[in-house]
């Protein structure tokens, strides 16, 4: 089994460049985690103190608003996600719940801590790709508010691209 997980984790943005014996330290101190459907992974302002890999299923990213519950994105298997809680040590920004049948692996903050203190480079590179992880998610939800935006307010947007055009001397 830990060969195949060991497979799973070099497939990963997160884990891509690991030395194998990083990785199968990162995996002895992990737990195996099982979620049926509607089961809660964790919940908005949670502490966090790790973050996990789905092995199989889909789980949905949910934040609330004004009490509703608001679908950010659907993950699936080889997807991590709590990994900002290793960067910014701040509480979970979003719940995620088990939309089928789950199973992840849970990776501890000191796991990765561990890492730290036995092997420096491999840390950096693990919080490197997780950096990597995290802005492209980030790009990603930038993309989506800037087309809502420009769907809601189509005219907002042709006053700066005017002054762009202006400043750079670009012409249609």
């Amino acid at each position: 089994m830990t060969a195949t997980r060991i497979e799973l984790l070099r497939r990963m943005a997160a884990f891509g460049g690991m030395k194998e014996e990083s990785l199968e330290a990162i995996l002895a101190e992990s737990k195996d985690v099982e979620k049926a459907v509607g089961d809660v992974f964790f919940s908005e302002g949670d502490t966090a103190e790790s973050f996990f890999i789905l092995e199989s299923g889909n789980v949905n990213v949910l934040r609330d608003w004004e009490g509703e519950p608001v679908l950010l994105s659907t993950l699936g298997a080889g997807d991590c996600f709590g990994e900002m809680s290793l960067i910014d040590f701040q509480k979970r920004s979003a719940s995620v719940v088990a939309k089928t049948d789950c199973c992840s692996i849970e990776i501890s903050r000191n796991s990765i801590a561990a890492l730290c203190k036995n092997d420096l480079q491999q840390y950096t590179m693990i919080m490197m790709n997780l950096g990597r992880e995290v802005s492209r998610r980030l790009r990603k939800a930038d993309q989506r508010l800037f087309e809502l935006r420009r769907l809601l307010e189509p005219q907002a947007l042709l006053v700066p691209l005017k002054e762009l055009q202006r400043h750079h001397h670009i012409t249609s």
